[in-house]
Formats: structure tokens, sequence, C-alpha cells
């Protein structure tokens, strides 16, 4: 394992859906297929994350390994050798990193995260556990001395915060991280990785979330086709009677339009100028419709035929190789701060 490390992973909590999909596990499908043989893939289900924020503990455990079979019925190779899949709390490296950079962090940069303010809402009965999200997510690229972690806007403070810990716990002891690539480097990486963001169908000013809690403006993975396609017929449009590609003022046409273009693998451009000068908007609906229902009925029949005994054979093998990579970073860490000889 000495090829640098790309680390990456998605929240078990609650089903994923389209967004999840098109925004999020293609494009790691794709990193994969570009990226595998170059650098070693880490792809981990950050189940210690999913519930910084409150969950049904009860679907946790299946959710977590359902997290991998979505992966795989979305393309993933899980033969490949350079790409290891592994459960985060199924390397206790995670949680006791975490412990010690916690002493290393101030209190004023957590204040800071943005995330963190979005999600607390500066209610009192916010979890400390979402507070600290960012140390634990900081131990999770330390440990394995990832150059890049991909993630969304939302998440760059975090890979930031992991790199000034890093820096700081290096001044003061000596090498003890790799440090992960500055923010532009991240940043320049990550717009190499297209992520498509899919708005809610209902609140098309918004992305399509997974915690809406009516679930009418998502399109879940596990939902019936045509559910699913009477949820697009539904999605709020406008009254300008024009069909055109434009975010600002047209959210809802757009984001039918990024749906159609990404199920049909066409360009959203060229979907946009199919229906341009249109002043129906039924037509661009039924064929979103079509292409939702169209692939949901594959996709679910190909997540009904992955094989669970191959799931668990890769999370076994990930987790036992990860445990060696993170109890090592850890052994040096603990040593550094005075806890080991």
């Amino acid at each position: 394992m000495n090829k640098p490390v790309i680390l990456t992973g998605l929240r078990a909590n609650n089903d994923l859906q389209l967004g999840n999909y098109l925004g999020a596990l293609l494009p790691i499908i794709e990193m994969q297929k570009k990226y595998a043989g170059e650098y070693q893939i880490n792809l981990f289900v950050p189940d210690l994350h999913s519930f910084t924020t409150p969950i049904d503990h009860s679907k946790l455990y299946e959710q977590s390994i359902n997290n991998v079979r979505v992966f795989i019925a979305a393309g993933l190779d899980i033969n490949n050798a350079d790409t290891f899949v592994y459960r985060q709390s199924h390397v206790p490296a995670h949680s006791e990193l975490t412990v010690i950079l916690n002493c290393f962090t101030y209190m004023g940069e957590l204040s800071r995260m943005t995330q963190f303010k979005e999600k607390g809402g500066g209610q009192t009965s916010v979890s400390v556990g979402l507070f600290d999200y960012p140390v634990l997510m900081a131990a999770d690229i330390l440990l394995y001395g990832a150059k890049y972690v991909p993630v969304g806007a939302d998440q760059t403070q975090h890979v930031e915060l992991a790199r000034d810990i890093a820096i700081r716990m290096n001044n003061k002891f000596g090498d003890l991280f790799v440090l992960p690539e500055a923010e532009k480097e991240q940043i320049a990486f990550a717009h190499s990785q297209a992520r498509l963001r899919i708005r809610d169908l209902q609140k098309p000013e918004k992305k399509m979330s997974k915690s809406d809690e009516s679930g009418k403006g998502v399109i879940f993975l596990t939902d019936a086709p045509e559910v699913a396609a009477k949820k697009i017929m539904s999605a709020t449009t406008d009254s300008f009677e024009k069909i055109s590609y434009d975010t600002e003022n047209q959210p809802g046409i757009t984001n039918l339009i990024d749906i159609l273009a990404a199920l049909t693998g066409k360009d959203a451009t060229e979907v946009a100028q199919e229906y341009e000068g249109q002043t129906q908007y039924g037509p661009l609906k039924t064929a979103t419709a079509e292409a939702v229902s169209t692939f949901l009925t594959d996709f679910q029949e190909r997540l009904s035929a992955v094989d669970d005994a191959a799931v668990m054979a890769k999370l076994e093998a990930g987790e036992k190789a990860m445990n060696v990579t993170a109890n090592n970073t850890l052994a040096g860490v603990q040593k550094a701060v005075g806890l080991r000889n």
C-alpha cells in the first residue's frame, strides 16, 4: 500500500436518493475507473458520522451494508485490488485518534464550521457529536495519509481543518501525519469529478436531501418506479411558460433537464435545445418521469442481484487491511504524545 490515497464515503443513514446517486455515487464509480491503479481508493461507510444527527438506530447496521450494495449496483468494481471498502466503526483507531486530536483542536475552530451552524441551528440540544464531526473526519483522513478527499463545497472547511490539525501536531511532535492537499488542489481535484446537484422536486431552490421528512420532493432509490414517476409529474415548475436552462430563474425546469440528461446520457444543453421554444411543461415532465421509471426498474434489478456474501467478504478484507494501516498511524501518535513507549 504505497500508492497515494483518495478517501471518500457516503453516510449510511436513511435511504439513498437520486441526488446521491447522480451527484455522489456515480462520480465515485467514475473516479475508481479513472484512478484505480494510480491511486489507492479508500471507500468507507461513515457509520459513526451517521448519528451525529438523529436517526433510527435499529436500521443503521443494515443500512451500512446496504450502502455498499448500492455502490456495487451502481457499478463499483469490488474486485479491484486498489479499492478498499470498510465500515468506519470497524476500525477502532478512528475513534481513538479522534480523542487525541480533540486535545489539539480549538473550540473557536469548530464553532466556525458552517455545517455545524446550519445543522445545529443555534439549538442547545444539538449533540456534541455534531459539533465534533470535523475532528472525527480529520481522523478519517489522517489515519491513511489521504492526499485527496473529494467532497462537496459544504465539506471543504472540514478538510482544511484536518490539514490545520496535522500541521499543528507535526510542528509540535515531528512528522506524524501526511498532509492532505491544500484547498486549491482539493477543489481542482473535486472539479475534475463532475458532481451533479439535483434539487428537491417541490422546493427546487434547495438540493434533494434524503433527510426530507415529507419525501414528496425526493426520488428514493427504493421508490416504486410508478411512485417516482408521479413525483416527477407533480414537480414544482413556474409560470413563465417557456423552457430554459436557467438555474436562477427556472430552477424547477432546470432540475428536470438535469435529471433527464443524466439518465439518458446526454448533455444538459442538448436536452434543453430539444425542448427550447415549447410553452407546455408536460412533455418534459413525461419524458423525465419515463426516464426515472426506467432507471429505477433497472437499478432495483441490479441491486437485488448483488451477492451479499461478496459484500461481506469485501468489507471484512478491507477492514482487516485498514486496521493494520490505521493502527500503525495511531501507534505513532500515541508514542508522540506519551501514551506508549
